[in-house]
């Protein structure tokens, strides 16, 4: 412990004093001192403020988004020695769709210490923060290796906010299920393109959900199949599809 508070307080004096509110708050939410800061930075910095490959999270995004599959599969894997493939492949699917993956960032603390653009609006109600916590998967690969990940991910992301019985029953597909709640009551369900417009060079998408001619939901993403499912969510949640059966 001693030795922890040493590193920490090492590497806090090191740092630009700008920089050590930041740092304070990203060791509160890994719970350990970080080897690497400035990967950590890159980790949590959006496109949106840094558009430098080597200096926005996109590369770490995608190291961390295969580091993840592998340890949520090896966790399925041993957690459930009889179940078939498919069932296995599902329930990884549940674990780390995007939806998941952003819930889970918000609820740790992510998405305030995520650097971003705040005066892009659409950016604070987009999946950028489950992105970003792929990011901060890959950077703990990076610093500490597989076996310090492999318990990280277990202890900050599994235990604490997937509750695999619950993922057991869960619907991940919300499109597939509002468009069984309105086939069951009658209704007409169409999905349309509301706005597409490009925000830092990137296209985005709004979609609504229509039943019945009636605008019921909306959702944005930077495609049209992530906005149709953000739209879906909304529309679920509104029609209170998630607490029932219907």
């Amino acid at each position: 412990m001693r030795l922890t508070l040493v590193r920490y307080f090492i590497q806090y004096l090191s740092i630009d004093k700008t920089d050590r509110p930041f740092y304070k708050q990203l060791c509160n939410v890994l719970g350990f001192v970080p080897g690497n800061f400035t990967l950590y930075k890159t980790a949590l910095s959006h496109r949106s403020v840094r558009e430098s490959t080597d200096q926005n999270n996109e590369r770490l995004e995608y190291l961390g988004d295969a580091i993840l599959s592998g340890i949520v599969a090896d966790y399925l894997f041993r957690r459930y020695p009889y179940r078939e493939e498919g069932f296995l492949t599902e329930m990884r699917s549940k674990m780390v769709n995007r939806q998941t993956l952003n819930d889970i960032a918000v609820k740790m603390g992510l998405k305030k210490i995520t650097i971003y653009n705040r005066n892009d609006g659409s950016l604070k109600v987009s999946q950028i923060f489950g992105n970003t916590l792929e990011a901060v998967v890959g950077a703990v690969y990076t610093d500490k290796g597989f076996r310090h990940t492999k318990r990280w991910v277990l202890h900050h992301m599994i235990i604490p906010y997937m509750f695999i019985e619950d993922l057991e029953t869960m619907e991940i597909n919300q499109k597939n299920k509002l468009y069984g709640w309105a086939n069951k009551n009658g209704k007409i369900l169409e999905f349309e393109t509301l706005e597409e417009r490009f925000e830092n060079g990137r296209r985005l998408f709004t979609v609504g959900a229509v039943v019945d001619g009636e605008l019921i939901a909306e959702g944005k993403a930077f495609n049209k199949k992530d906005a149709s499912q953000i739209a879906s969510q909304v529309a679920v949640d509104k029609l209170g599809l998630g607490k029932t059966d219907d």
